[in-house]
């Protein structure tokens, strides 16, 4: 994750560069089940209205629950398909926070109302996450169920007035490129305290509707207005925060934005953006998905490191005979093609890998998602 807000807090007032600080262990996205209400166009898990066999049992989540402490894991984000589907999930999410998990909510926002909210709020989740993939139509069309969206920003407002910290997700495509001034605009309007920017990832259905990923023009125009008006917000005191994902080539293309309007600060950002790292797959960031598989992240469930039915979560992730995972633990990471040859490579870590490795076969290509032109990047 690339958080935006703070380097435009960055630009507006340096801090000290300070030693690198490494989280005990990784964040973990875990999908607890697959089942969903919706069939949304994107979906990397591929979820239906349907149940799915062979997921952990509570007592088996609880078990997880205990290796991910023991094994340093600081923040889990509970997910699905729609995780609120899921009979036994309050007892999971009270779990995870009385085990002191800083315990995220991710949803699609269209099961929760005021009788939801009864349950919701006694667990004090640290945040919860709804998907908007643009304004009404855009955003039914997405997730193919008419009033989506009003469901999906009903639950946002029952949450924001309940106190709990709100974010919006949404991932850009061609086809809801359009939407994005409007939904930033609606963020603002509606007091939400955080916006996700993710791009099209190849996996699961979006590597299906690859072919609507959005141009290299159109994601640097999005990134353009997207850092426009996080630094709007700053100069006007709006503390929201701004992130992004999926490409971490967001973190170079900041650089070369920073040194068009902040010449004077283009140094310092260079050097935090450095510190930042790039891209954590395998390292910092992990998910299990409904099964109890360990894959790098949530775009590589076709790529499996172990299950936590038979290792430890621990043992898993810090096995590196799996050459995937050794390689994503190395740094500098083993890229081929434009990646090797970048000057930002230390920055962006050579992205998340799986879009070079659905298109070449080869998880140490050259990432076709890098939207810098070589002018941008090659010595």
């Amino acid at each position: 994750m690339f958080r935006i807000s703070q380097f435009m807090q960055e630009i507006a007032a340096p801090t000290p560069l300070g030693p690198v600080r490494q989280p005990p262990g990784p964040v973990v996205i875990w999908n607890l089940i697959r089942r969903c209400n919706l069939t949304c166009k994107h979906c990397y898990s591929i979820s239906a209205d349907k149940d799915f066999a062979g997921e952990l049992s509570t007592a088996e989540v609880f078990r997880v629950l205990d290796d991910l402490k023991a094994f340093g894991v600081p923040a889990l984000i509970l997910s699905g398909g729609e995780p609120l589907l899921r009979s036994d999930f309050f007892a999971i999410a009270r779990r995870a926070k009385a085990l002191g998990f800083f315990t995220a909510l991710s949803s699609n926002g269209t099961l929760i109302d005021g009788k939801m909210m009864e349950q919701i709020v006694p667990i004090g989740f640290d945040y919860v996450g709804i998907s908007l993939d643009g304004l009404n139509e855009t955003h039914d069309r997405f997730r193919r169920m008419a009033g989506a969206f009003d469901k999906s920003l009903a639950a946002i407002r029952l949450c924001r007035d309940a106190g709990l910290k709100i974010g919006v997700r949404f991932t850009l495509t061609q086809d809801n490129f359009a939407d994005l001034p409007g939904l930033l605009q609606l963020v603002e309007d509606e007091g939400i305290d955080r916006f996700y920017f993710s791009h099209l990832n190849y996996a699961g259905r979006g590597n299906k509707n690859r072919k609507d990923d959005a141009q290299q023009r159109m994601t640097r125009q999005a990134m353009d207005l997207l850092f426009d008006t996080c630094w709007r917000h700053q100069e006007r005191g709006l503390r929201k925060e701004f992130t992004s994902g999926n490409n971490d080539a967001d973190g170079v293309y900041l650089l070369h934005w920073v040194r068009r309007r902040f010449p004077e600060r283009a140094a310092h950002i260079e050097a935090k953006l450095k510190q930042w790292g790039g891209n954590a797959s395998g390292v910092n960031v992990a998910n299990i998905d409904n099964l109890g598989n360990v894959h790098p992240d949530t775009m590589w469930w076709h790529h499996t490191l172990g299950n936590v039915r038979e290792r430890p979560f621990g043992e898993i992730w810090q096995d590196v005979s799996d050459p995937l995972m050794a390689g994503l633990k190395q740094r500098p990471r083993p890229v081929k093609g434009r990646c090797a040859r970048c000057t930002y490579l230390a920055i962006c870590n050579g992205n998340t890998r799986v879009r070079a490795q659905q298109l070449t076969g080869d998880p140490w290509a050259e990432d076709p998602a890098c939207y810098l032109t070589d002018e941008e990047i090659l010595p």
